[in-house]
């Protein structure tokens, strides 16, 4: 039974705003390219294995933007434009900090308010995505997604040349074959699953720890289509049937490079049997049964920064409490 609550989600897909226009039609006008490089006003997001320099302002979290003559050397990709401002990314190392590692993982202190006012820490985007305003968060998701999509196709697929770097860093162009590559995106559906007694069905995945649960999710596969996944992907995870896929809403995880669509969907079957290298344990919660595990910290639930915790907010009906 579909209820008003669901017709939107709760609260803003923190990883979906941003205020700035890509100008896509500028990318290949290299003259464009290098007046706004040496404009006065551009600004710059130094951008290192999905961390960036974050810094608070008061109440407020924003990212440290530089001028070009003060940005790092490194690779650069256009952002766009907006009020005139031309926005680039730069993908070295963050300056004054060590290099982070694969994982994106922080230095200490781990929140950008746990800083004094004003000092520049670096931050990922599950740390600093939901705390930005519109136009950073755009940026900097932007940034991550550019940025991965780079550090993984140096070299040409076809003949292993390296690549060059191309139309504000949004081509790849191989100089023996003239082949030109264009960052990807991986679709992946993520799916709130509610029995005949609307209850949702959590989920841990083995890699997890104890507590830690989430809604299902998974790949779409090559000639699928995203309701067809969905139905596939719970069969597959927990062995039940589903009907009545119905979108609700999409953000990109660049984690390197997915792009997150969130479904509702109903179960026909209620008996569950986890994958073993998929699941470690799934479970039927009602809204009181959801309400009272948070209280006593047996659940913990996913960052409000994720579109799996706005899905589960909608079902719930409101704003939960309880992050991992």
């Amino acid at each position: 039974m579909e209820t008003q609550a669901e017709e939107q989600l709760i609260g803003p897909l923190l990883l979906a705003r941003g205020t700035i226009d890509r100008s896509a039609a500028l990318r290949s006008d290299s003259a464009w390219l290098e007046r706004a490089w040496n404009a006065p006003s551009t600004r710059v997001l130094v951008i290192d294995n999905g961390r960036t320099l974050v810094e608070r302002a008061g109440d407020e979290v924003r990212a440290v933007l530089y001028t070009t003559a003060d940005a790092p050397a490194g690779e650069r990709f256009l952002l766009g434009v907006a009020d005139g401002v031309a926005y680039f990314a730069v993908a070295a190392p963050l300056p004054g900090s060590p290099p982070g590692d694969v994982n994106g993982r922080v230095t200490v202190p781990m929140s950008p308010h746990d800083a004094p006012e004003g000092h520049p820490v670096p931050a990922g985007l599950r740390q600093a995505g939901g705390l930005l305003g519109d136009r950073d968060a755009g940026l900097l998701v932007y940034a991550v997604a550019l940025e991965a999509w780079h550090s993984t196709h140096q070299f040409c697929p076809r003949c292993g040349a390296r690549t060059a770097v191309e139309a504000g860093g949004h081509i790849r162009v191989c100089p023996h074959d003239g082949s030109q590559h264009f960052p990807r995106v991986d679709p992946a559906v993520i799916m709130l699953i509610r029995d005949p007694d609307d209850r949702c069905l959590l989920a841990r995945g083995p890699q997890w720890p104890e507590g830690r649960l989430s809604i299902l999710a998974g790949f779409v596969e090559p000639g699928e289509s995203l309701e067809a996944a969905v139905v596939r992907e719970v069969a597959e995870e927990v062995g039940i049937l589903v009907t009545n896929p119905r979108y609700l809403g999409s953000q990109p995880w660049p984690f390197p490079r997915s792009l997150m669509l969130g479904f509702f969907a109903q179960a026909l079957s209620t008996d569950l049997t986890p994958d073993a290298e998929e699941i470690a344990e799934a479970r039927w919660f009602s809204r009181e049964d959801l309400a009272r595990a948070l209280e006593t910290g047996e659940v913990r639930l996913p960052p409000p920064v994720s579109i799996a915790r706005r899905l589960i907010e909608t079902w719930y009906g409101s704003a939960l409490t309880g992050d991992w």
